[in-house]
């Protein structure tokens, strides 16, 4: 609403789709109207807000740690013990046996940071773009770290990444070698072909677990913004208030799944 003054509807949402850049080659801020042709770009803004609500997170969390109660809990303590416990019993059920102490720490990790980041869907989509433009001089910025493609493919390399480590950790070097080599068909004249195979899902799982919430959250933040862009100020909240309701179930279960599947992958690292 606040950039429709000066954009027409497809240039208000092109403004709200490009993020706030700098070009790695020449060290120079990308405004709106350059051209985004260079590989070495960083996108500010999805950096920016990814380490803040890690921070967030983290010292939420400490700060709660400091002042445990072992009489009746506060709310926040309540908080923090109800996703505990949620996460203890996910693992448990998906990992059972786990004698990994990364696990735990690694799956609230990931649930409470990725709930964060799509939660900032759920703030006005002019509002945050106009306090940047108007005490910062910058003219755009995305919030919402999840709906950047590099940010949920970062972060589902990274679950790769323990993968491939835990798997040679419990199997070995050569155990994980005949998993590629000698899954699913255990024959000579079949290497190349399980390789191939197994390849291809070793390597889909990391994709498949990034756009699996980069698809979600970047489609729920562009309905806001074609709400935004087509609708008057003064009725938008007929459309965004049901969808902003409906989006915090997405919101919840796109960090449940990304949380689950994670512990899932580790799981199958013994094995």
């Amino acid at each position: 609403m606040l950039f429709k003054v000066i954009f027409n509807p497809k240039e208000y949402i092109t403004h709200h789709l490009k993020n706030f850049q700098l070009n790695l080659k020449t060290f120079k801020i990308l405004n709106y109207y350059d051209s985004n042709d260079s590989f070495f770009i960083l996108n500010l803004d999805s950096i920016f807000f990814s380490c803040f609500l890690g921070l967030v997170f983290l010292i939420f969390f400490y700060c709660v740690s400091c002042n445990l109660s072992s009489q009746v809990p506060g709310n926040l303590q309540s908080c923090i013990e109800i996703s505990v416990n949620f996460i203890n019993k996910n693992i448990k059920e998906l990992y059972p046996g786990n004698k990994n102490l990364l696990i735990a720490p690694l799956s609230l990790t990931i649930f409470v940071w990725i709930f964060l980041m799509n939660l900032m869907d759920l703030l006005p989509v002019d509002f945050i773009p106009f306090l940047c433009k108007k005490f910062f001089h910058i003219s755009h910025v995305r919030i919402v770290p999840s709906t950047d493609i590099n940010v949920v493919l970062a972060m589902s390399f990274g679950v790769f990444f323990l993968v491939i480590f835990y798997s040679i950790l419990n199997q070995g070097f050569f155990g994980f070698l005949k998993s590629l080599f000698l899954q699913p068909f255990n024959n000579f004249f079949f290497l190349f072909f399980n390789f191939f195979l197994e390849s291809i899902s070793l390597f889909s799982k990391p994709i498949s677990l990034g756009l699996r919430l980069f698809g979600n959250m970047y489609s729920g933040e562009m309905i806001f913004i074609l709400i935004s862009a087509f609708l008057p100020w003064w009725c938008q909240w007929i459309l965004s208030v049901p969808w902003a309701i409906f989006h915090i179930l997405i919101i919840f279960l796109q960090s449940f799944i990304f949380m689950v599947l994670t512990i899932v992958y580790l799981s199958m690292t013994n094995h």
